[in-house]
């Protein structure tokens, strides 16, 4: 059940456009990755496998354009032609970032995770301890129902301005000697940890050989970096007196990596048909999404529908039912231009597809209502060839092309 968050919506003159190309959200956002630090060497890292958290606390969204321009309810936003309510104009992050991904280490590739927290005067715990935080500050941390026995201390790393720490699943005791240098100076200052307790798994866990006709979330459901299983991370921080927390009232802060992208690596099951429907040889496959047989009751091509949702049928009238399909308006190929891009906006009522057929480009998926799930976040990853995103109702979503070459997209599904 979506929860209705009260944002602005900024009025838009009826006789004029937005101006997109000053103070683009979507850069902005984008800018926030580039600035984000790792602990080692970026040969470390699987970069590609990188996915990043910025939550938010408000975010302002552009409102109708001619007739509607008074139409400030997103509720009652009903036009589905005119794209312009669906623009995000700005937005702003909380004090905690958080990344995920892989790293290499010798013959072992596994999972790690980053959390930072704003530093200077402006973060909520700043104003709580009265402005002296310090060199360092604590964290209290829950990942997948698992918590740390004590509170971690996390540096202050002057290059970003943020209190942060990485913490790696490596399964040995000889992590510092396989660093290089800048690596072994975040292990020695302790912005750097190995975390087993928390952090599992191996990339080994998914090798195909191991995956034939099995169901993809019974395997290493624990793993930090499962390709289809949602990452949950529940936290607080507090400054090194513990007597100043940032905790939410008492009730934590709740995150996760949920992005719905699925493919060749990505899937829920698959296997080797000889035959396949009375024809000849044997095809390899991958079950992405369904309605059939065991993966029914996960209900990922449906959707639970709200008072302000149209139904597929184009109507308010359906009593909140839940509709057990997915339901499609549109089918669209698109050329993304090199260091272009489909700008923040939202999807009121219904859900999208972006399967990328050639290239890569920067996916993102936001929450324009409260989740029940997590507070409020844009989640970023990177989109391949071959490998497609799923948007439900209630996201915000983007994608980024940010290199010099053309990318190809197929997208179906329906708008706001």
């Amino acid at each position: 059940m979506f929860i209705v968050h009260s944002d602005s919506v900024f009025r838009v003159d009826p006789t004029v456009s937005p101006e997109y190309n000053v103070s683009n959200p979507l850069l902005k956002l984008l800018n926030l990755l580039e600035k984000a630090h790792l602990a080692a060497e970026r040969d470390f890292y699987v970069i590609d496998q990188l996915q990043f958290l910025f939550p938010f606390n408000s975010l302002t969204s552009y409102g109708p354009k001619g007739n509607d321009a008074n139409i400030l309810d997103p509720s009652q936003q009903d036009n589905k032609s005119d794209f312009q309510k669906q623009n995000v104009k700005d937005f702003l992050t909380s004090d905690t970032f958080l990344i995920r991904g892989l790293v290499n280490v010798g013959d072992w590739t596994g999972p790690f995770i980053r959390i930072s927290y704003r530093g200077g005067p402006d973060s909520q715990l700043s104003q709580i301890a009265n402005h002296q935080l310090g060199e360092k500050i604590k964290l209290w941390i829950k990942v997948t129902g698992v918590a740390t026995s004590t509170l971690i201390t996390v540096p202050y790393n002057p290059l970003s301005d943020r209190y942060e720490i990485e913490l790696w699943g490596y399964p040995d005791n000889n992590l510092r000697e396989h660093l290089d240098e800048q690596g072994q100076e975040a292990f020695d200052k302790g912005s750097l940890q190995v975390r087993t307790d928390l952090i599992h798994g191996s990339i080994s866990d998914f090798n195909r050989e191991g995956l034939n006709d099995r169901y993809m979330i019974e395997v290493a459901s624990s793993n930090t970096m499962h390709p289809i299983l949602p990452l949950h991370i529940e936290l607080a921080w507090t400054d090194m007196s513990e007597k100043f927390w940032d905790s939410q009232n008492g009730d934590n802060y709740h995150y996760e990596f949920n992005m719905i992208l699925r493919g060749w690596e990505h899937f829920l099951g698959t296997g080797i048909s000889p035959n396949p429907h009375g024809g000849v040889g044997f095809l390899e496959y991958r079950n992405l999404m369904s309605n059939y047989f065991q993966y029914a009751q996960r209900n990922e091509l449906g959707r639970q529908l709200n008072s302000w949702n149209f139904n597929a049928f184009g109507t308010k009238n359906h009593g909140n039912q839940f509709e057990p399909f997915f339901s499609v308006d549109y089918m669209d190929l698109h050329i993304l231009k090199g260091n272009c891009g489909i700008g923040l906006h939202r999807h009121r009522d219904n859900q999208e597809v972006f399967l990328m057929m050639e290239g890569r480009g920067y996916m993102v998926v936001g929450d324009w209502c409260k989740m029940p799930e997590r507070e409020r976040c844009f989640e970023i990853r990177t989109l391949k060839s071959g490998h497609f995103a799923m948007l439900k109702g209630g996201n915000l979503h983007a994608l980024m092309n940010s290199t010099d070459e053309d990318v190809s997209l197929f997208m179906f599904g329906g708008y706001d």
